[in-house]
């Protein structure tokens, strides 16, 4: 678990972080937004030491994170920026082997090490292993990244602005697989992103915060259903708060068993905000819904995204 308590850090008359107290349980995918200056990337490089606090305590597994070397905290946890960070002179096997080699490992476990996580991010290792930065799509780059961040099996990755450089495909796959990566190896991460659907789609927790102040935090429902304040609900966006509500919710949630209907079938995982765009696009009244194996579940009524959730 990560916890600040009354953290301040200024830049000369500027309050980058103004007293902040957050608790972050592990994990939990926390996405940290706000305007540009608002304080989001400071708080994140306040954790791994990047940045000194001036005042209060930032305390890792309840201990104080400074009563070590800092190298020795970053050796602790992953970090990945937007621009990647690779050495453009080493492999990606040599890259993904940093932090790992610094810790002593043998060869044979960084080995295996790294093509495991080739493999989970979606690379495959003989194709890749030998490659350099520049021979690699800005997507593959940002995925060699990660799977840096992760090698020493960190419990905490610290994630600025990972993707946002990347065009929107390659982006919406990474977000999905940043997802299937913390469900599969219980991780917490800390996210801060400038993207509202992004931190909506990946964190379990937003913290929200304007001046170096968390104005709001709390699940992405609670924002969204229960804004702090008008500037929250524009912040935001109160024109789309309809759309990034069905967001949250899924096709199961409105599924009507055993009914039928004619078309493609959306999958009960689907957002109800994707399953909008289908019915706009089809302008159909009722969709069917099947499992991953086309088996048919029901379906679903356009009226029904009406209906608050009970």
């Amino acid at each position: 678990m990560i916890e600040l308590r009354q953290v301040h850090k200024r830049f000369g008359a500027t309050h980058a972080l103004d007293g902040v107290s957050l608790r972050i349980e592990p994990g939990t995918i926390t996405a940290l937004i706000g305007a540009s200056g608002s304080g989001k990337s400071t708080l994140l490089r306040v954790i791994n030491r990047l940045v000194e606090n001036d005042a209060g305590q930032v305390l890792l597994d309840g201990e104080d994170i400074r009563t070590g070397p800092p190298e020795a905290l970053r050796r602790r946890m992953g970090y990945v920026i937007q621009s990647t960070g690779l050495f453009p002179h080493w492999t990606v096997a040599r890259n993904i082997a940093t932090v790992p080699v610094l810790l002593g490992w043998p060869a044979a476990m960084i080995a295996e090490r790294v093509d495991e996580l080739l493999t989970l991010l979606g690379l495959d290792p003989p194709a890749h292993r030998e490659r350099y930065p520049h021979q690699l799509s800005g997507g593959q780059q940002q995925r060699v990244g990660v799977a840096r961040a992760l090698a020493a099996r960190p419990a905490l990755l610290l994630m600025d602005e990972p993707f946002g450089a990347l065009d929107p495909l390659t982006r919406q796959t990474l977000q999905q697989e940043l997802a299937r990566i913390q469900h599969a190896l219980g991780c917490t991460i800390v996210l801060v992103t400038h993207d509202i659907d992004e931190a909506l789609q990946l964190g379990q927790r937003l913290v929200l915060l304007d001046r170096g102040r968390i104005v709001q935090a709390g699940t992405p429902l609670q924002l969204l259903a229960q804004p702090a304040s008008p500037w929250v609900s524009d912040f935001l966006g109160r024109a789309t708060l309809g759309q990034r509500l069905l967001g949250l919710r899924t096709v199961a949630e409105i599924l009507r068993p055993g009914e039928q209907a004619d078309g493609a079938a959306l999958q009960p995982g689907q957002s109800l905000r994707d399953a909008l765009a289908v019915f706009l696009n089809r302008r159909a009244e009722r969709l069917p819904v099947a499992d991953a194996q086309a088996q048919p579940l029901g379906a679903i009524h356009f009226v029904d995204l009406l209906r608050q959730p009970s």
